[in-house]
């Protein structure tokens, strides 16, 4: 399982999302996935997964299914996706 992050870092809720990661990074010594929904890559999973608000959070296994998906502010707490982000 993987948990991916959908966001502009040039945004108004860039700054927000670089101290969530910041503090997961600390507290669960993980990385989670980093997506511009600006790049090509990026736009092809905002396509398939639906996200249409940022941030977003999605949790996905090990084949791509979707697992559960948090979106928009505020984030969600870091022990509710440290589970997913194995």
């Amino acid at each position: 399982m993987k948990v991916m992050i959908f966001y502009r870092d040039a945004s108004e809720h860039g700054r927000s999302v670089r101290e969530f990661l910041r503090a997961f990074k600390r507290q669960i010594g993980r990385d989670l996935e980093e997506v511009n929904p600006d790049t090509p890559s990026g736009g092809q999973l905002c396509q398939l997964y639906d996200i249409v608000e940022y941030p977003t959070l999605v949790a996905v296994d090990d084949q791509g299914q979707l697992l559960q998906q948090w979106r928009g502010l505020p984030l969600p707490l870091i022990s509710e996706i440290s589970y997913y982000a194995r």
